[in-house]
């Protein structure tokens, strides 16, 4: 039997996107904790299919969601998202070893829902004629795991707190996008999304506030040197503000996101 961080790594590693997110959602605590250990290994690119091509952001093109077109290649884009997702939260697990265990709970159980959210997308893209790869993407979301690659605290500040809860935010208007075009099934799949993104983004909270205590750090402050230091991405668009308050965020912290929103 694997080792609980023998199974993350197989998982983290793996190339075909419906293996991985099948390992993924297999993965529990309490069934492999027990086996043996397997030596930590640096990962500096997660196992991906040769499909999609990766570009810069600025090569996308943007579509008309009016076209069956313009859906599969939104669906796909988001698609991206949630298996870059499968990614991390499988990188949290593998990289932090010396973090409690319900850290490593919270983790695993990111990286089971983010592996339904990218089987329920690719599922319905498929229904619109595209499968996963047909349409170039980004790399962004592991661009900031290799940046926050060597502590916690800064991996926990910045992911699931800024680019995690960035989908907080848009994911109620490209569910208008697609309600407007009658695709039911994605308004149905991003609310999945949705609700277990806010679960997501609490976990993120957690742990990074968890991290200052720990250090004897004040939150907002270490946010924004963090902000600072790692050059994150600048705040844009309206904040979910009811999500982002269910998701763990303090008054607080929204009144200084929203002074940093450019």
């Amino acid at each position: 039997m694997k080792s609980l961080h023998g199974a993350v790594l197989t998982a983290l590693q793996e190339t075909d996107p419906l293996r991985k997110a099948a390992l993924a959602r297999g993965i529990y605590p309490d069934l492999l904790a027990d086996a043996e250990p397997v030596p930590y290994m640096r990962v500096t690119c997660p196992g991906r299919p040769e499909r999609p091509q990766l570009v810069p952001p600025a090569e996308l093109v943007q579509r008309k969601v009016s076209s069956k077109e313009g859906r599969a290649a939104l669906l796909h884009a988001i698609a991206h998202i949630e298996f870059n997702a499968i990614n991390l939260a499988l990188d949290a697990v593998h990289r932090f070893r010396d973090m409690p265990a319900d850290y490593v709970a919270d983790w695993l159980q990111v990286a089971r829902e983010e592996a339904l959210h990218f089987s329920l997308l690719r599922e319905h893209l498929r229904t619109l004629g595209y499968d996963y790869g047909d349409f170039p993407a980004h790399d962004g979301l592991w661009d900031m795991a290799v940046k926050t690659a060597d502590d916690v605290l800064v991996r926990m500040a910045l992911v699931p707190r800024i680019l995690e809860a960035r989908g907080l935010d848009a994911t109620p208007p490209i569910r208008g996008k697609f309600a407007g075009a009658g695709d039911k099934r994605a308004c149905e799949i991003l609310d999945i999304i949705l609700r277990d993104e806010i679960g997501h983004v609490q976990i993120g909270n957690r742990w990074f506030h968890w991290c200052c205590a720990q250090r004897g750090l004040e939150p907002v402050a270490t946010f924004v040197q963090l902000l600072r230091d790692y050059d994150a991405p600048a705040f844009r668009g309206a904040l979910n503000y009811p999500a982002r308050l269910e998701a763990g965020f303090t008054d607080d912290e929204l009144a200084l996101i929203e002074s940093l929103k450019i």
